[in-house]
């Protein structure tokens, strides 16, 4: 046997006892990894259910949202239309107050000018 040959022997014993040293820790490997592909899936079918309902819980706030938006809307307008009201019957039943309130301090005036010309007060 020569130098070259022996030195190929030993390079491949070497190499076989590097495959046979490795091939527990890749065993283990596998089945890590066949673990994490179950899991994995075990996850994804967990998963799958509780995003169709989080999807489904934001269609439905959604749609309450639209319906509060309606209401808001509708009681804002209600808030505007009591407001023209309040301001219409204001000015309708003062109007009349004013002018009445006017013409008595008018009347008052004219009491206390014939009083204090020496004439009888009422």
């Amino acid at each position: 046997m020569t130098l070259g040959q022996i030195a190929g022997l030993i390079a491949a014993l070497a190499f076989v006892a590097l495959v046979i040293a490795l091939i527990r820790p890749l065993g283990k490997l596998g089945g890590v990894l066949d673990k994490l592909a179950d899991a994995v899936t075990e996850l994804t079918e967990h998963t799958l259910p509780a995003l169709d309902e989080a999807a489904k819980s934001i269609r439905e706030a959604n749609g309450q949202l639209e319906r509060v938006d309606t209401i808001t809307s509708a009681a804002a307008r209600t808030a505007e239309d009591v407001s023209a009201m309040t301001t219409l019957v204001t000015s309708t039943i003062a109007a009349p107050f004013v002018a009445l309130r006017n013409g008595a301090g008018k009347v008052k005036s004219a009491f206390r000018r014939k009083s204090s010309h020496g004439e009888e007060e009422l």
